[in-house]
């Protein structure tokens, strides 16, 4: 049986997932950002137990369809954009959600809107952004490097970006030395 979870973001949200299903006495066959695939059906005591445990550290257990298929976008935006050290590859972001989630991508695209409020597009240039300030954090990349990592065509193009949607320029907020958000909330 496959379970959605809301708010896994990175490899400890995996493991802290992982030691709760282990908890609840529920085998996974795998787990990724997102997604668990249990040994067996659980039963509805369990699934209300699971999903408390998961609440308690701060996912949430996703019931209905369209909120499952949401959450598999975010998890597969997250996963492209967050889980790979080299530079951002050159996919299209429609052709990937497509292949990852095995279907439509005008469907897809239609219902995040709907019920995110924001596109996909947008969703994605914000994890990108997220994940520039990581960067710009580490302090071991110049901005260049940056920008070719996040898959920004140019430093200009990242700069416009980055002061568009946070207001400041990269240096700025290299200065400020905070403002990240947890990934969970973007």
């Amino acid at each position: 049986m496959r379970l959605t979870i809301r708010n896994m973001v990175c490899a400890r949200c995996v493991a802290a997932v992982q030691r709760i299903l282990d908890a609840s006495g529920l085998p996974a066959t795998h787990i990724d950002l997102g997604e668990v695939e249990l040994e067996h059906e659980p039963t509805a005591a369990q699934l209300t137990a699971l999903g408390e445990a998961l609440q308690r550290e701060g996912f949430e257990l996703v019931s209905s369809r369209d909120a499952a298929t949401i959450a598999r976008i975010k998890a597969a935006i997250v996963k492209l954009v967050h889980h790979n050290d080299e530079a951002a590859p050159k996919v299209k972001l429609s052709e990937h959600l497509s292949d990852a989630l095995h279907k439509d991508y005008s469907g897809l695209s239609a219902l995040f809107t709907q019920v995110e409020g924001i596109t996909i597009e947008q969703f994605f240039l914000l994890q990108r952004l997220e994940r520039v300030k990581e960067l710009i954090r580490y302090d071991e990349l110049t901005l260049s490097e940056i920008a070719f990592r996040a898959g920004f065509s140019s430093v200009a193009h990242l700069s416009a970006q980055f002061k568009k949607l946070t207001g400041m320029t990269p240096s700025a907020f290299k200065g400020m030395g905070r403002g990240r958000v947890g990934l969970d909330e973007v």
